[in-house]
């Protein structure tokens, strides 16, 4: 316990889901977290990382540049600094792509992989000041196995993949670790829009260890990446999927 306690982190998409199960555990050990999320509903829902006093909350849309930039600069200036970043916001939708509309492909773009760029932009230099620091990008399985109607969701995770590569590298030599989170199936309301009962299922009977990984099992992964027992792994993408991506689709 405590094992955060002085640091600061920034966490995009943590209005649920995956975005507030990795909040509420770096919450839970002593780390001051900003949330942010489109999402104004969900923002005001409390937990370990969003107490009923609010706490640092954002409405922010990712895509939008600006709206990162000065949330993150508001959250430093209150703060005193940053030492975490979770790139995990995301847009979902499955589709062919040959009918897929253009307005749905670019907001997906626009959240999933512009967003982290603009995050890193934002964030990068508050790390630098810091004398380093830990970034970790919200990756997925989808990137090591085709899965129905999901190329454009699994095009943008392989590009997270390679950005994690790319920014691992150049940001090293400031002292910041750049590293990526690949989870499984993982039962989540953006996850449950896309994916059926069926799919769930026949995700389920895939998996070696016979069950799907929860919400909390990758804040826990995400805690070991900006922990100490981490200090010299970057440039790496782990995976938490019980499994199935060694089994196949």
């Amino acid at each position: 316990m405590g094992q955060l306690t002085g640091k600061t982190a920034v966490v995009t998409g943590a209005g649920g889901g995956i975005g507030r199960a990795i909040a509420d555990a770096f919450a839970a050990e002593g780390c001051t977290v900003a949330l942010l999320d489109n999402n104004a509903e969900l923002l005001r829902q409390p937990s370990a990382a969003l107490p009923a006093s609010g706490g640092h909350a954002y409405v922010c849309d990712v895509s939008k540049r600006l709206q990162v930039k000065e949330a993150v600069d508001d959250f430093v200036a209150k703060t005193g600094g940053l030492d975490i970043v979770v790139n995990n916001a995301v847009y979902f939708s499955y589709s062919p792509l040959a009918v897929m509309d253009e307005d749905i492909i670019d907001r997906m773009i626009d959240v999933g992989l512009k967003g982290t760029f603009w995050s890193l932009q934002a964030t990068t230099p508050h790390l630098a000041a810091r004398g380093g620091g830990c970034v970790i990008n919200l990756s997925s399985v989808a990137v090591s196995f085709a899965i129905k109607h999901a190329a454009v969701y699994s095009s943008i995770k392989g590009a997270i993949d390679c950005l994690t590569r790319q920014q691992a590298v150049e940001l090293g030599p400031q002292g910041i670790r750049v590293n990526a989170l690949a989870p499984g199936p993982v039962s989540t309301p953006g996850a449950r829009s896309v994916i059926t009962d069926e799919g769930w299922q026949s995700r389920k009977s895939r998996t070696p260890l016979g069950r799907l990984a929860s919400p909390e099992e990758i804040g826990a992964s995400a805690l070991f990446l900006v922990s100490e027992a981490a200090a010299s792994i970057t440039g790496v993408t782990l995976k938490i999927d019980g499994g199935i991506t060694v089994t196949g689709p």
